[in-house]
């Protein structure tokens, strides 16, 4: 008959065997990981800051067209809108003119 080790001998010999061996693969996947996030992040804010300069270049060549008075790349006018009624004394009020939207880019 084979002699019987009791289970929490196997324990206390292979505790601090699995300690030396399992903290490392830990600590190198723990490691892994937190260079994937940061490279992650790094490409969203990548890509978020393309696309807002990409939004602010169209805002910039709207708000232009607008106010050089051009088609603003459109294919077609559209139909003129009905007009006004004058105000109670008979004359008409010019539309008060908006400044310009201004595009803002935020460097984070």
């Amino acid at each position: 008959m084979p002699p019987v080790v009791p289970p929490f001998l196997i324990g206390l010999i292979a505790a601090p065997l699995a300690k030396r061996v399992v903290k490392p693969l830990m600590r190198g996947l723990v490691k892994t990981s937190v260079g994937l996030v940061m490279e992650v992040r790094r490409a969203a804010h990548e890509a978020s800051e393309g696309l807002q300069d990409l939004a602010a270049e169209v805002t910039a060549e709207v708000v232009a067209a607008q106010m050089g008075g051009g088609d603003g790349g459109r294919a077609a006018e559209p139909a003129a809108a009905p007009a006004k009624p004058a105000s109670p004394d008979g004359h008409h009020k010019a539309p008060a003119k908006r400044p310009p939207a201004v595009a803002t880019g935020k460097a984070n």
